[in-house]
């Protein structure tokens, strides 16, 4: 087993945070002992990421912060929470851009991990704060890392929404066309149970009028059933696509005591 601690050796710690800490960060967290305070937190996830990177804060007793990779000072800090705001102005700009509810569902995807980490690393920070006592840097960071938690928030259920929206949108779209269909079909039933006793006793029997066109000029009577043929389907699609006004519903109980506007 793997005894080498994830803190940079340089660091003058305690011994009990090398020994709490496993061979990755485990979950963002605050460890104190003797003055010092450590701060486990993440780094933004990025998108089809299982293991979380692991970045750590040390507080010495003189109030000095030092990070394990982005210096030390309050800007290392500064510089991590920018790092979610960055990522979260990307995942905004996709936002704004999707037009598919796939695309919609690839910002929530990668809205979801974003979401968890600065929620935890606005409660970890809340938890630095009240183990370094009134320090105003800490509030600071502790308050920045709620407007990140809260922005992520807003825009994963507004990612949410839109893709919820787009998708009743589409199914109303698909019911309109399948009632189009529907009222299509029942039309050309009613056409059909119209003329087939008709066309059937027709077949049986082979009727044959004579309606005197058949010494007519041979173009005249091809050329005016083409007409005819051609006015009865426009009649017969006119028909058929009308649209139906849907009846309006019947108000009931105390809607139906509310007067209607002139």
């Amino acid at each position: 087993m793997s005894t080498a601690s994830p803190l940079p050796m340089n660091w003058e710690v305690p011994q009990i945070f090398h020994e709490r800490l496993g061979d990755g960060p485990g979950r963002q967290r605050v460890m104190q002992a003797d003055g010092h305070i450590l701060i486990v937190t993440h780094r933004p996830p990025r998108h089809g990421e299982r293991v979380r990177g692991g970045r750590y804060f040390w507080r010495n007793p003189a109030g000095v912060l030092q990070s394990s990779d982005l210096g030390q000072g309050p800007s290392s800090m500064i510089k991590h929470l920018e790092e979610y705001n960055g990522a979260i102005a990307r995942l905004e700009k996709a936002e704004n851009d999707s037009q598919s509810s796939e695309e919609y569902f690839r910002v929530i995807s990668e809205l979801g991990p974003l979401l968890r980490a600065t929620r935890n690393l606005h409660s970890t920070l809340q938890s630095a704060r009240e183990a370094s006592g009134n320090d105003r840097t800490m509030i600071n960071f502790r308050d920045r890392s709620y407007d990140l938690e809260r922005s992520a928030e807003l825009l994963y259920n507004e990612a949410k929404n839109e893709l919820d929206f787009l998708i009743a949108q589409r199914t109303e779209q698909q019911a309109a066309s399948s009632h189009r269909m529907a009222v299509s079909a029942h039309r050309l039933n009613i056409l059909a149970a119209l003329f087939f006793p008709m066309v059937t006793l027709a077949t049986i029997f082979g009727s044959s009028l004579q309606h005197g066109w058949e010494t007519a000029s041979a173009p005249i009577p091809f050329f005016t059933m083409l007409i005819v043929g051609f006015v009865l389907g426009l009649l017969l699609n006119w028909f058929i696509n009308v649209p139906i006004e849907p009846k309006p519903r019947k108000r009931h109980g105390a809607d139906a005591r509310i007067p209607r506007s002139p």
